[in-house]
Order: C-alpha cells, then structure tokens, then sequence
C-alpha cells in the first residue's frame, strides 16, 4: 500500500456527532440518497442490529455473507480488499479467518463507518481501515489477491459504479478474483418482485440498474477477465459474480 493511503487510528472522531453528515469528501450522492442509512448518527443506532440487517435482506443475510466467505476458505492467507463497511457481523466474520500472511484491509468514504467498524472490531484488531473513495482507491495497481463488494454497486450511481468496478480490478493481482454480492433481478413468479421494485425505486434509486443489466456491463471496456461466475439466491433476487482477474 502506498503512502497516501489514511489509515485511521481506533477511533475515528465521535460517531455520536453529526460530523458524519457534513465530513469533507463524502460524495453528494451519498449526501443526498444515503443520508438516512450510513451518515447521520441514528443510522448506525438503527442498523447496527443483526436482526434488521436480517430482515432487510428477508432472512437471507447469514446464507449471503456466508457465500462470500466460501469464495475464500476457512483459512484466509491472502491479502483482502473489503470496499464499503457492512453492518452487522461481516467483516468480524473474514478477520476471524485471517491467518499467517492473511490480511484484511477496509475502505470507506464514511468517518461514522469506520468508527463504528473499529468498535465492532476492537482496538486491538489487526484489520487496517483507511478512508477512500471506492471510485478512486489510493492503493497500487496489483496489490490485493482479492477485492471483496458485498451489496455496494446497487448503492452507486452508474459512473461511480464503473469507477469503483474499475478500481476494483485495478488492485486485484493477476490471478486474484473480485468478489460482488448484491440485488439481482428475481424470478417473475416471486412474491417479492412488485414489493422489492417499489421499494428500492423509492429508497435505492440506482439499484434497479441491477435488475436491468448484467454486473458485467458496467466493467471497463477495455478490460477482459480471465473468467466470470454467476450464482444467484433466493429466487433470483440476489446474486454472487466472482471475477478471475
């Protein structure tokens, strides 16, 4: 990692201050869309609880993580990118696989996030957080064997989105895979297809991108991986793509 990278100390400001809102550097998107989720102080009083995560997922939270973690195995010795905190017990997950030369590194563009990442994750963690951009990291070209994006592209705007997929791949060693789970189009037959429209256009206004089209399109042009996976869940309504760098 180079040195422009900001690693945090344990406590990242006063995440009972409002300061999350207003820190320099938080995309106007998430100013305006996510406010209510990730920046002002209530979102992490509200969504820090396993069964809320759980229960906006319908149940599927546990199963979900879990896929994302069979990508890396019992015993994690690579070096991980995580890009975007994530309530609940997730990352605590992953760094209680690390061994020998495993490592996990996490990103956020969120003060209040990685504040409260640090709490979960104790002072004495050896998960290293930095605050970034996801659609501009600060690390080397081939610096990770893997980039992990767990329900963070439906969050994004499509020029951000391509941005942060781009970067993704960017960091990722030849050979390493980039690992994406998010929202996918469910099956017509779903009870859930009308309600889950309804509610990430009126709450998640880019998600739906995800439902037109395939997480491929939104990679770099000029990009060809060495291979592409797809795995879907729960009717189709999320997905897992791993991509071989």
């Amino acid at each position: 990692m180079n040195d422009s990278s900001e690693a945090i100390p344990p406590i990242y400001g006063d995440p009972s201050s409002p300061a999350g809102l207003s820190a320099p550097g938080i995309p106007a998107y998430l100013q305006k869309v996510y406010w209510w989720a990730y920046l002002h102080p209530n979102a992490v009083r509200v969504f820090e609880r396993e069964w809320l995560v759980n229960l906006i997922l319908w149940g599927n939270f546990a199963r979900l993580r879990d896929a994302a973690l069979a990508e890396f195995g019992e015993r994690i010795e690579q070096q991980v990118l995580q890009v975007a905190c994530v309530y609940g017990d997730f990352t605590q997950r992953i760094a209680a696989r690390l061994h020998g030369e495993g490592r996990l590194d996490v990103v956020d563009v969120a003060p209040i996030q990685l504040a409260n990442l640090r709490r979960k994750l104790g002072a004495d963690s050896p998960v290293r957080l930095h605050r970034q951009d996801a659609s501009a990291l600060h690390f080397p070209d081939a610096s990770v064997d893997a980039t992990l994006l767990f329900f963070l592209l439906h969050e994004q705007p499509e020029a951000v989105r391509r941005a942060t997929l781009a970067e993704a791949l960017r960091v990722t060693r030849p050979g390493g895979k980039v690992v994406i789970v998010d929202y996918h189009r469910p099956a017509r037959w779903h009870p859930l297809h009308l309600p889950m429209r309804l509610v990430l256009r009126t709450l998640e206004p880019f998600a739906l991108d995800l439902w037109r089209r395939d997480i491929t399109d939104f990679l770099p042009p000029e990009v060809a991986p060495a291979a592409v996976r797809k795995t879907t869940a729960f009717g189709r309504l999320y997905q897992k793509v791993v991509i071989r760098v």
